[in-house]
């Protein structure tokens, strides 16, 4: 009688926290279909090829679009990749291959704080180093901020798919006599190439929506920002500038840009599952 209890308890106690779990799992995936849902709904009427072609209307006039801010994200993103991903890559390689315990735990302490920092505070950095001695906001400014947030996420990125590489790689080409920076560079770093483009991935993802940092950097701009020395428009600080605003025409404007921009983030996120998953699969 005692044993059938038991097994009878288990099977309850098993039911109960499968549902609880299978619970949670439907919960928390409904939030991003919820959110997604009511981006659509919201926003989805304003999507049409004005919004990508057309610069924002004066206040008081329909239409228009968010062309600048688009073109103004795409070149602070480039400008972060080119800052950030070199600088978080190398010190990934630099942790897992060449550091010792004692400075690869200072280093690692270090990003992961630095991945911490609020990203305003980012912000007011580089408005110190870089805004105030130019003078003026820029799309410089606004891409070495997200680049600066970018070199953590990157850093610990880049250190963990290297670390996944098998030691038998490196002792296969350091046994056929290769240096160890000819290993690292022929052998390592390509058996990691589909993570690391991952990480690249993720991490422009991660930062595509930030909104602190560019109110201090970049600021924005109604019109076209020629060049990377002058303030320009952005997705997230144009969301944020008509979400605020009390006309209705631009508060249906901000939900259509806020559906682009969760869009092109799961397309990212996407694209690095599907590069993931075929690195499991070769």
């Amino acid at each position: 009688m005692t044993l059938l209890f038991r097994n009878q308890r288990r099977k309850i106690v098993n039911v109960v926290m499968l549902g609880m779990t299978a619970f949670s799992t439907l919960l928390s995936v409904s939030v991003l279909f919820f959110v997604l849902v009511y981006l659509i709904v919201k926003g989805g009427s304003s999507l049409n090829v004005a919004f990508f072609t057309e610069l924002p209307k004066p206040v008081g006039e329909s239409g228009g679009g968010m062309a600048n801010a688009l073109v103004g994200s795409a070149k602070m993103l480039g400008i972060a990749a080119i800052t950030g991903l070199p600088v978080g890559l190398l010190a990934g390689l630099y942790l897992s291959e060449f550091a010792g315990r004692t400075m690869a735990g200072a280093v690692r302490y270090a990003a992961d704080l630095l991945n911490g920092m609020p990203s305003i505070v980012v912000g007011i950095f580089v408005y110190t180093l870089v805004v105030l001695p130019m003078k003026q906001f820029s799309t410089l400014a606004g891409g070495l901020a997200l680049g600066i947030m970018m070199i953590p996420i990157m850093t610990r990125s880049t250190e963990e798919f290297l670390r996944a590489v098998p030691v038998s790689l490196r002792e296969a080409s350091l046994a056929l006599g290769a240096s160890l920076t000819l290993t690292i560079v022929r052998v390592v770093v390509p058996a990691a190439t589909r993570g690391i483009v991952t990480a690249a991935m993720l991490g422009l993802a991660r930062v595509a929506g930030e909104t602190a940092p560019l109110l201090f950097t970049s600021l924005g701009n109604a019109f076209w920002s020629p060049g990377v020395l002058h303030p320009t428009a952005s997705l997230p600080v144009m969301i944020y500038n008509y979400a605020v605003s009390p006309y209705d025409d631009w508060h249906r404007q901000a939900w259509a840009a806020g559906l682009v921009l969760l869009t092109l983030v799961l397309l990212a996120n996407l694209g690095a599952r599907s590069l993931l998953g075929g690195r499991r699969h070769a």
